[in-house]
């Protein structure tokens, strides 16, 4: 069996509380950017209030909980950010680490796609315990961002930016990032002037490392050969354009 453990993400968790009639889901609606009451997994973000990526991740069902699906080495700073806006609710936000990411290339075998882009395959959250050892060792991590840059696609405080870029210039419209029918989220004001006016003047593009503008590079991966720009919409130069990205907004 292949391994398939994404060691670099971890697991959080949203309950309510026993005895409390809290719903998760209405709590991180009126936070996140995704649409988390209908379809699930969704990819969603947190997002300054001016619209720019905090942290990207995905989100999963769970019975009355909700998962997010996240970056291992944010999961604590996002724990922390949405436990900002808990307030007084009576739900509860932690890491759980009995729960592990997993991925493969394709899709098929009974997992979910990945609701960026079905080429991306197909990911799971699953308990560790409950795991067959080959999928976890030696961990797909190197082999999933190999296939992630080579579909075009950025993810992650690296390089999306750690409040630096505006969520619609991370590719969130044509990835399924964001929904401009579910009412308000942190951010949601400038995100929907940007979508109504099209006033999205700069993209995250993946591109080879020999063609980065070191000016206008986020991260570059040397042992890949790839680099995630910056750029003006009008400098992108269309041989560079991943196939999603020209797709129609649905």
């Amino acid at each position: 069996m292949t391994a398939s453990r994404l060691f670099d993400r971890a697991v959080i968790r949203l309950s309510p509380r026993p005895d409390s009639q809290e719903d998760v889901s209405d709590f991180l609606q009126g936070l996140v950017t995704a649409d988390v009451k209908t379809q699930l997994p969704a990819w969603a973000a947190l997002l300054t209030p001016q619209g720019k990526a905090l942290f990207d991740f995905i989100v999963w069902p769970s019975g009355k909980d909700l998962l997010i699906d996240c970056e291992a080495d944010a999961a604590d700073a996002l724990v922390k950010r949405l436990s900002m806006y808990r307030l007084r609710r009576a739900i509860d936000i932690a890491r759980d680490d009995r729960l592990s990411v997993h991925w493969r290339p394709h899709v098929g075998d009974g997992a979910a796609p990945d609701p960026r882009l079905h080429a991306l395959g197909e990911r799971w959250v699953g308990r560790i315990d409950e795991m067959d050892p080959a999928e976890h060792e030696p961990g797909a991590d190197a082999a999933w961002r190999t296939h992630r840059l080579r579909m075009g696609v950025p993810e992650g405080r690296a390089e999306l930016g750690d409040g630096e870029t505006l969520w619609l210039e991370c590719n969130a419209v044509e990835l399924n990032g964001v929904s401009f029918t579910k009412g308000c989220y942190v951010g949601q004001e400038n995100t929907a002037r940007m979508n109504w006016r099209q006033k999205v003047n700069r993209r995250l593009i993946v591109v080879p490392l020999a063609r980065s503008d070191e000016k206008r590079r986020r991260i570059a991966y040397e042992d890949l050969g790839f680099a995630i720009d910056h750029l003006r919409v009008e400098d992108i130069d269309p041989a560079l354009k991943p196939a999603w990205l020209d797709r129609e907004q649905a």
